[in-house]
Formats: C-alpha cells, sequence, structure tokens
C-alpha cells in the first residue's frame, strides 16, 4: 500500500531568503493525525485552522523544508493551500467509492512542447462535447 504522495504546488512557498519550494512529499494520515488537531486552542478558537494544522502533521517536506512547519503552511498562497487541501482528501480518499468523488478529478501534468508542469482539473471535462462535434 502506498503510504507517500508526491506533488507540486501551482505556485511554491516563497521563503524569507527568496527560494522557491514547489515540490513535496505528502503522507496518508492516522485517525490520531485528525483526531488530536482538534484540541489545540487554535483550532478551538477557530475551526478555519484545523486545515492548517493537519496539513503540517502530514506534509514531509515542501522543497528543503523538513519536517514542514504550520508557520510555512500559514503563510502558503491562497491557491497552493487549496491544492493541499484537495491533494489530502485524495490521498486520503476510500479506494474505489471515495467520500468526495468530485474532488478527485486533480490530475498533475506536463505541456509536452514547453515542458511547464500544470494541475489539470478532469472534471470540468465531463461536459465536453466529444471531438469532431
Amino acid at each position: 500500500m502506498q503510504t507517500l504522495f508526491e506533488f507540486t504546488l501551482p505556485h511554491g512557498y516563497l521563503d524569507e531568503q527568496g527560494h522557491l519550494h514547489r515540490r513535496g512529499v505528502m503522507r496518508r494520515a492516522t485517525a490520531l493525525d485528525e483526531v488530536e488537531p482538534l484540541a489545540d486552542p487554535r483550532v478551538r478558537a477557530n475551526e478555519a485552522y484545523l486545515g492548517i494544522a493537519l496539513l503540517s502533521r502530514v506534509l514531509l517536506s515542501l522543497g528543503n523544508i523538513r519536517p514542514v512547519p504550520e508557520s510555512v503552511v500559514e503563510r502558503l498562497f491562497a491557491t497552493d493551500y487549496m491544492f493541499l487541501q484537495e491533494f489530502y482528501l485524495q490521498v486520503n480518499g476510500s479506494g474505489p467509492r471515495p467520500m468526495f468523488p468530485e474532488r478527485l478529478s486533480l490530475v498533475e501534468t506536463e505541456c509536452p512542447a514547453c515542458r511547464a508542469r500544470f494541475t489539470l482539473d478532469l472534471g470540468q471535462l465531463e461536459d465536453a462535447p466529444p471531438e469532431g462535434r
């Protein structure tokens, strides 16, 4: 069973020295990962902080940052934070019958011409008419 998952952030984390960190590794969450942050005073004061606390527990690396502290997750661009939340749901889905099937359509790909990497939402392609019609 796979427990470690590589990812590339859409924009990346820019640290205080000006280094951009885009590639990272997330591990599959445990029950304790989901339960323990609920006792954190920051989560009790603001439920929205749960995502930050949870992601910092399962992110093993982001560029050369190991481990990834909450302070780094707090300073991610909103797009990257949303990407990691979606990725977390993909990584921790429940196999053939995922709990959030609408969120499992993101794939990371690369343009064959220019080699630029980007995330594609395959869910948007479901309603597209077949080519030639």
